[in-house]
């Protein structure tokens, strides 16, 4: 489904990511982990479209979408859960889903927010209560309720469990556990590397821009090198 190739980007003359390769199979779950600063953020940032690549090329269902605007790539069926949810905390929180679906048919929303609403049943009963009200844990259900509100193949999530106790975190991941036996194939980078590997199809480790290791979520696991430096073992 997804296909990246020597991928390179900057900020200024400081290169970000330096020659990335990683690959998304259909209804995969791909974890990407690695410390603060490696790049994780902006590998997600540049397959979402909303970060410049200056080298490499990103194919999403054969195609090359390496250049097209972050719109499109959200109408092709790839949409993005922002590290920090980058809620609307004015607007309520059936207009932030409301606000996600604007790409489809107006028919097809009303279907998409009743299933959103019937996988995080809190977020309908907070519906008409501005976003920024929401505690840290449903922030998070709503901002994962508002991608979905495009219809993506691929979701993109960055870093779903960031400041959440551990019972909300186990919550969160059992969602992406649900999401991927829908068949959405997801690409999640998460700090929390034990729960993020313990779920994952596949995973790859990036440390300062570029994949060091790569392998199933069990190997990574038992890898002596990522339990030393992500695993605390």
């Amino acid at each position: 489904m997804l296909e990246v190739s020597a991928l390179e980007s900057r900020y200024g003359r400081i290169p970000a990511l330096k020659g990335i390769d990683v690959k998304v199979r259909a209804g995969e779950l791909v974890a990407l982990v690695g410390a603060n600063g490696a790049g994780k953020t902006t590998l997600l940032r540049a397959l979402s479209g909303v970060q410049r690549v200056s080298g490499g090329r990103v194919r999403y269902e054969g195609a090359d979408i390496t250049g097209a605007p972050p719109e499109r790539r959200v109408r092709l069926g790839i949409a993005q859960v922002p590290e920090g949810r980058q809620m609307f905390g004015p607007l309520s929180v059936e207009d932030n889903l409301r606000l996600g679906g604007y790409t489809r048919p107006a028919q097809e929303s009303v279907a998409t927010l009743e299933r959103v609403y019937a996988m995080f049943p809190v977020l309908r009963q907070r519906r008409q209560a501005p976003a920024g009200t929401l505690s840290g844990g449903q922030q998070q259900m709503l901002a994962i309720g508002r991608a979905l509100m495009a219809r993506p193949r691929l979701l993109l999530l960055d870093e779903p469990s960031m400041g959440l106790a551990p019972r909300l975190v186990g919550e969160i991941f059992d969602c992406v556990r649900g999401l991927r036996a829908a068949d959405t194939a997801i690409f999640l980078v998460d700090q929390n590397a034990r729960a993020a590997l313990a779920i994952a199809d596949r995973g790859y480790v990036l440390e300062t821009g570029r994949i060091v290791l790569a392998g199933s979520g069990a190997e990574l696991l038992a890898d002596a090198s990522v339990q030393a430096a992500y695993l605390g073992l």
